[in-house]
């Protein structure tokens, strides 16, 4: 199994279905796990276990309080709602599509919220009600969500989809004691991806996998890119790369 170390980005290798690669990047594929489901879960769902292991790590249970999740329909956002439900979490999703809240619920979710909510900029202080965050949005929601956390909240910032810029202020950091956890997942430690992977198998069953995942062919991918780049796209993609 192999994600990150830029594959596809970097390196060739990511579409086909031979490659050459550095043993050192590997690890094996969890138990109970098909080739398949892997896929499904992807760097995405990797990632959102990195971001609740970190909230666990810094105290935050599931009697702490509620848990945002933005970007809540993207590939991040819906497995993140999942693991966290499956945990034991309250999980609040912030989405721009609304349509989506029985998909939301489905997988956890107790409430949706409209990402305008979040997108503006906002006060430098608000209310608090976050125990944790994670998010996959970055810019104007990232600060709002930072400046609406409990005292000694964290938030787990992975992503960039509203921007990269961080328009906010201290307050949150000084005032609140909130932490602001980075998580990277492309050179990431073998061993924090061993426990993530691991851990993934035993939370994550096949009907959650078959909910958010859809299978495409090779001649799908150009078209099925733009409308993830047009923020069409539920949930994850898997390439069946034997399939055209």
């Amino acid at each position: 199994l192999l994600n990150g170390f830029g594959v596809g980005e970097a390196h060739c290798g990511g579409l086909a279905q031979k490659a050459q690669l550095k043993s050192d990047w590997l690890i094996a594929l969890p138990k109970g796990l098909s080739a398949r489901q892997a896929m499904a879960i992807g760097t995405a769902g990797y990632t959102a276990m990195l971001c609740v292991m970190a909230l666990q790590k810094h105290g935050v249970v599931p009697d702490s309080g509620e848990v945002l999740v933005t970007g809540a329909n993207g590939g991040v956002g819906s497995y993140a709602i999942a693991i966290l439900a499956k945990l034991g979490y309250t999980v609040v999703a912030a989405t721009g599509r609304v349509e989506e809240a029985e998909y939301l619920k489905a997988l956890g979710a107790s409430e949706i919220i409209d990402r305008h909510s979040l997108s503006e900029p906002g006060k430098p202080l608000a209310k608090e009600r976050w125990a944790g965050v994670v998010d996959s949005v970055g810019s104007h929601t990232l600060v709002n969500a930072c400046a609406s956390t409990k005292y000694g909240g964290v938030v787990a910032a992975c992503g960039l989809a509203q921007g990269m810029d961080l328009p906010g202020t201290v307050a949150p950091f000084i005032l609140r004691g909130v932490t602001l956890a980075g998580i990277d997942s492309v050179m990431r430690p073998l061993k924090d991806r061993i426990e993530a992977w691991d851990r993934l198998a035993k939370v994550l069953d096949a009907n959650t996998l078959d909910n958010v995942a859809t299978e495409i062919g090779l001649a799908q991918v150009c078209d099925t890119a733009q409308r993830l780049l047009d923020g069409q796209v539920r949930g994850r993609i898997v390439v069946n790369v034997n399939q055209l």
